[in-house]
């Protein structure tokens, strides 16, 4: 179970780091666009946290994506 969460960590990161790099947006301006901090976006990225769902909604929403699409 723990391992799962895991890779979903991880793929959740690897695509918004995508989505981030295709956008043309540093983690910093990205960070700026969605009202969090840029190491939270750092965190994310790299899988060593859980967004919360505001938080997965400010960044899909600062990339123009749907929350769906941050979870494929």
């Amino acid at each position: 179970m723990v391992a799962a969460i895991e890779c979903q960590r991880r793929s959740l990161g690897d695509e918004l780091r995508r989505l981030r790099r295709r956008a043309g947006l540093s983690q910093e301006a990205l960070a700026e666009r969605a009202g969090v901090h840029a190491k939270h976006v750092q965190r994310i990225e790299r899988g060593r946290c859980n967004p919360n769902l505001s938080t997965l909604v400010a960044l899909a929403a600062a990339l123009e994506v749907s929350v769906g699409r941050l979870l494929r």
